[in-house]
Parts: structure tokens; sequence; C-alpha cells
């Protein structure tokens, strides 16, 4: 799954950093957002994943294991 936005983008050399808490791209940010995104999706055995050129827009990628059907799992990509 991907979501892209069309905003200003974030810096390349800040992308390293964007999953962590307490970092942000906004002036009014908490910076929790993306840092809660990325731990709930890695407890499920999950990436979350982000790029951008910093000048137009950000494209986050999720990606999820598959389980199996009947097993009580969900699918999502």
């Amino acid at each position: 799954m991907a979501v892209e936005d069309s905003g200003k983008g974030i810096e390349p050399d800040r992308l390293g950093s964007v999953f962590d808490a307490f970092v942000t791209t906004k002036p009014n940010g908490t910076g929790l957002g993306l840092a809660i995104c990325s731990r709930i999706i890695e407890r499920h055995g999950g990436q979350l994943t982000a790029s951008s050129d910093g000048r137009s827009g950000a494209l986050f990628q999720i990606v999820l294991p598959t389980g199996q059907a009947g097993r009580g799992t969900s699918r999502l990509q």
C-alpha cells in the first residue's frame, strides 16, 4: 500500500529520522504521528518507508506480511 502527498516534501537528508519520536518537519508538529504509525506496522511484522525529493511531496509505503486464509489474519498490500 502506498500513500503520496503533494506538500513540499521531506529533505532527503532527513528521511532517515522521520520515523523517530519527536522528529517533525512541520512548524507545529509533535513528531509522534509517523513514529506511532511505524511502530504499529513493525509490530505487525511489516515495514513503513518514506521517500521524497524534498520538493514535490512524499511517498510513504506500507508492506505487511500476508496471512494464510482461514487463520484469522487479514491481508493488506
